[in-house]
């Protein structure tokens, strides 16, 4: 089975000149077929006026989750860059799975002892049908003979349109609605081709474990992707993302970075590097964390309860970067960590303490609406508090300066929604989101996160591990 190469074809000839290699052995006559197939398209002369969309061949390797090829794939694509707003489309939002919704799931499946089993759409944007008059070329290479200068007016959508990702959805939730989401016996009510891919273990860039005893998630082959990505797969370790005497200064002309994807015990330690790439050396230190902790990742345990709770808190250590407040938060299903989160406040210690609470409280309401979807319901949910102030504030009407965007904590309190529990700070677990730690506190918090330190801890784990490349 071949693995990573550098020669991927850029363009059709390549592809079919090929490199012996990487056994890369594809044409385009399938990806066609999938047109016709689906009605992706009708050729037509086109209007005076017509405006048409070029379009690409791209050639790429689906990966497994072991960091192997699994198959070489090769798409025609619409150049989307050559649409304009209000003439080639209109609307193009796409709703997508939140990833604590995911987790949600794999929890829910894992206490339950359930198998989850995954199925790939095959071609899937080709099924979603766009409402807007848009031309594209004929694919070089592939012209007709006998009408070479006519071109393709699109039925269904086309990898790279802008609007492709919400053609798709909308035409899935249709079909979902009204099968009611059961497949009838007694008729062919089979509308998408769909292939089979057994046991959960890749999704999204996570990579999945699915034991007797729960359910493993982790990020192992994209940490040591980034690691190799930067250089600094041969580092010398870290035992934390961050040193506890670290003080980040502003710095107004830095290059803003990307910083959407985050690791639970790395969560506070981005969000104070962020966004500079002056704080280089702190970025740096994160990379020696992920070195020394690739297959840290969450436990979802069979038989674990489905109860929600809540800890937020907040540190009014400060920062000297803007001079706020941190507040963090972290939400659980039974022992499974569902969600967590780090943001910075500009208010006082009491209002940045209550508006924590408030954080958190919106998160478990959204949890608690999905999982109604479950045919679950649940009574008070405890929020666990450290400050006895903030939860005066929630019970009691005083500080009424506050946005009232934040009192809906105290409207849920009185209607029974949540329930507000002292316990005391070295129980906080929400600690970890707020400021930097030493090895002691952050092991033990995190170790309390993660239900689990890492696969070693499991021998279920040991052989998925030691396939990693």
């Amino acid at each position: 089975m071949p693995t990573a190469s550098s020669l991927l074809p850029q363009v059709q000839a390549q592809a079919d000149g090929g490199h012996a290699e990487d056994a890369w052995e594809v044409t385009f006559e399938p990806e066609l077929e999938n047109f016709e197939r689906n009605h992706v398209w009708d050729l037509v002369e086109p209007p005076s006026n017509c405006r048409p969309v070029g379009t690409k061949s791209v050639f790429k390797y689906k990966w497994g989750e072991n960091g192997m090829v699994v198959r070489n794939k090769a798409r025609l694509v619409a150049l989307g860059f050559y649409q304009k707003g209000g003439i080639d489309y209109d609307e193009t939002f796409s709703p997508i799975a939140r990833f604590e919704a995911i987790r949600i799931l794999l929890a829910f499946a894992a206490s339950k002892g359930f198998k989850l089993q995954q199925m790939d759409v095959k071609s899937a944007f080709l099924n979603g049908v766009i409402e807007e008059e848009v031309y594209v070329r004929q694919p070089p290479g592939f012209e007709s003979a006998k009408f070479p200068y006519r071109m393709f007016k699109l039925r269904k959508a086309l990898y790279g349109l802008k609007q492709a990702p919400r053609a798709w959805y909308a035409r899935l939730k249709s079909f979902l609605l009204k099968s009611g989401f059961v497949m009838s016996l007694g008729g062919d009510t089979r509308e998408f081709e769909m292939s089979l891919m057994g046991e959960l273990q890749f999704f999204l860039g996570l990579q999945i474990k699915q034991c007797p005893d729960g359910t493993f998630v982790h990020q192992a082959k994209y940490t040591r992707h980034i690691l190799k990505k930067f250089a600094m797969d041969n580092s010398k370790p870290m035992a934390t993302p961050m040193d506890i005497k670290t003080m980040l200064d502003e710095d107004e002309e830095g290059e803003a970075v990307d910083q959407r994807r985050r690791r639970l015990d790395r969560t506070f330690s981005l969000r104070s590097a962020s966004p500079r790439t002056s704080y280089l050396r702190v970025v740096k230190r994160i990379l020696k964390y992920l070195k020394h902790t690739p297959e840290l990742g969450l436990w979802f345990s069979s038989g674990s309860s489905l109860s929600m709770r809540g800890f937020p808190d907040a540190s009014y250590v400060g920062c000297r970067v803007d001079r706020k407040s941190t507040s963090g938060t972290c939400q659980f299903l039974g022992t499974s960590l569902i969600s967590w989160s780090s943001h910075n406040v500009s208010l006082s210690t009491t209002e940045f303490e209550y508006i924590a609470v408030a954080s958190c409280c919106s998160q478990l309401l959204w949890m608690k609406a999905t999982l109604s979807d479950y045919g679950l319901r649940f009574g008070r949910i405890p929020l666990l508090v450290d400050s006895t102030s903030a939860i005066s504030v929630a019970k009691n009407p005083i500080l009424k300066h506050i946005d009232v965007r934040f009192h809906f904590l105290r409207d849920h309190y009185e209607k029974g929604d949540i329930d507000l529990i002292h316990l005391v700070t070295q129980n906080q677990l929400a600690d970890i989101f707020t400021k930097p730690l030493d090895f002691g506190a952050f092991a033990r918090l995190r170790g309390e996160l993660l239900s689990q330190e890492t696969s070693e801890q499991y021998p279920c784990m040991q052989h998925n591990a030691s396939r990693e490349v």
